[in-house]
């Protein structure tokens, strides 16, 4: 059995599930706090935060409520000793010395512990709101933009100074100190052609959303693109893949909650996104993550992969996830927190036969 490492993403946005029969969390420091301090006792790997910076609209609220990635992190980093810590750089509307600078400091807080999620933007709205969007075009080049970007923070971090002239960057004798002592990792979030490409040749770990409902393995393909591409680039880059777990003492308990948050679909919600990832229509690779997003089977989690069931099937699924060749990580998101991160510690992980001998409970 394959051994995987572990992580949350954070409730630093307010919900996944897009439905008014889910009880929104606001989105504190607090919450965070607790969350990320119960997953260092259980012995999880790492954490990460997403960025959203502008809300779907509808009923339920979801990413309404949201804390800026960085600083959030920055104050987690204080707080624990042994996690990892990832936070997600929205680029367009981070700067990529500032992102490095950042970079710099987080590490100075929690040394071999901060990497960047690199986050390049599938809803518009979020950066027109402040003048931001480059227009329905950018669909075509972000990963290009993406590439520059992250010469820019990676020129910084090793020698201190950077005079990179590209495309969309130019530094003039920009410099970086105090430099960072250890590795800044890099998550990239593509799966589309060009976004597995970007991510084989620039980060350590890419990050996708898992698929369908108790589809555990669907992440497979995906996978297997990634091998492929990273073997091409010479580099070794393992897949971080996400899912909802939704779980109880029963399969029936479990699924009642689903079927629960389904008579509860926001539609007004789920109908904002179609149009906006319709945007990338003329651009957008048939697997790319805005693609998928539309897609109606996946509609109430905005198409993000969920695992439904009792305590031991959950595990059973995820050892089965990490099972798929390329899988580095397997990332949950949950309903309830930071009750759900108790129960995965006290009555998931302990099933998981790929996690024996990575356990090291605190509590």
């Amino acid at each position: 059995m394959a051994s995987t490492d572990i992580g949350i993403f954070l409730p630093t946005i307010n919900g996944w599930i897009v439905s008014t029969a889910v009880p929104q969390q606001l989105s504190t420091y607090e919450l965070n706090k607790q969350v990320v301090q119960t997953a260092e006792a259980y012995g999880i790997d790492f954490v990460l935060t997403p960025v959203k910076l502008r809300g779907l609209g509808g009923k339920s609220g979801i990413w309404d409520d949201g804390l800026e990635a960085f600083t959030a992190i920055s104050a987690l980093a204080a707080i624990t000793s042994r996690i990892k810590l990832f936070a997600s750089s929205a680029i367009l509307a981070l700067p990529p010395a500032v992102a490095a600078r950042m970079a710099a400091t987080i590490d100075s807080i929690a040394p071999g512990r901060f990497g960047i999620n690199i986050v390049t933007g599938w809803l518009p709205t979020e950066y027109a709101q402040m003048g931001l969007w480059p227009g329905d075009e950018y669909f075509g080049y972000r990963y290009d933009y993406a590439t520059e970007y992250v010469q820019v923070m990676k020129e910084l971090w090793k020698d201190g100074v950077s005079n990179f002239k590209g495309k969309y960057f130019e530094m003039d004798d920009c410099k970086l100190s105090p430099r960072p002592k250890d590795d800044v990792k890099i998550v990239a979030a593509g799966q589309s052609g060009r976004g597995i490409e970007f991510a084989s040749q620039n980060a350590e770990y890419n990050f996708i959303f898992g698929l369908g409902v108790n589809t555990p393995t669907a992440h497979g393909e995906v996978a297997s693109r990634l091998v492929e591409a990273a073997a091409k680039a010479g580099r070794d880059v393992g897949l971080y893949v996400l899912f909802l777990i939704i779980a109880d003492e029963t399969d029936e308990a479990a699924q009642e909650k689903w079927k629960l948050y389904n008579e509860g679909v926001d539609t007004e919600a789920l109908g904002f996104v179609k149009s906006q990832t319709s945007k990338d229509s003329n651009n957008a690779d048939p697997k790319s993550t805005s693609a998928t997003l539309s897609l109606p089977e996946g509609a109430i989690t905005v198409n993000l992969g969920t695992l439904i069931g009792s305590y031991e099937k959950i595990a059973g699924m995820l050892d089965e996830a990490a099972e798929v060749p390329g899988t580095k990580g397997i990332m949950f998101v949950f309903v309830e927190w930071p009750n759900d991160v108790e129960v995965f510690g006290q009555k998931i992980q302990p099933l998981m036969e790929s996690r024996r001998g990575r356990i090291h409970v605190e509590v």
